[in-house]
């Protein structure tokens, strides 16, 4: 019975031998693992470059709708006027959007970025004074006389 078990399983080893394999064992089962999770890594960031160039393209195909759709409100407009004044309409008309979005734009970030970040420096101010109010407390006091 034990021949049929030494065939089946291969040559028997000793504890010792295979406790001395185990760190190898390990080492190759936690490579297999960054091997796997590199492969599954890399095919989504595949995946996800792939759904970036097709938002990049419709990206570009939307300004060139927008454009068209401009030009298509200055044709319409140019019924009711001259063409170039049409143009110049619409022209204004985009500049006022610019101009307001900028705005808005800048009174966002002013907001969202003081000058100074205040409330971690009075994070480490207080870390800084427990640390110091912990370590005068711990150190020796010299005698008062």
């Amino acid at each position: 019975m034990s021949d049929e078990a030494g065939r089946r399983y291969g040559s028997r080893r000793s504890l010792f031998q295979l406790m001395s394999d185990l760190p190898g064992v390990v080492a190759d089962l936690v490579r297999a693992e960054f091997a796997l999770l590199k492969a599954e890594i890399v095919a989504k960031l595949k995946l996800a470059g792939i759904g970036v160039a097709f938002l990049l393209i419709a990206a570009v195909i939307v300004l060139l709708f927008v454009g068209v759709l401009l030009t298509a409100a200055i044709f319409a407009l140019s019924l009711v006027m001259p063409g170039w004044l049409a143009a110049l309409l619409v022209a204004l008309l985009l500049l006022i959007v610019i101009a307001v979005l900028v705005m808005l734009g800048v009174r966002q970030l002013k907001q969202a970025m003081p000058p100074v970040p205040e409330q971690t420096i009075d994070s480490v101010k207080r870390d800084y004074f427990t640390i110091m109010g912990v370590l005068s407390r711990t150190s020796p006091q010299p005698e008062e006389r």
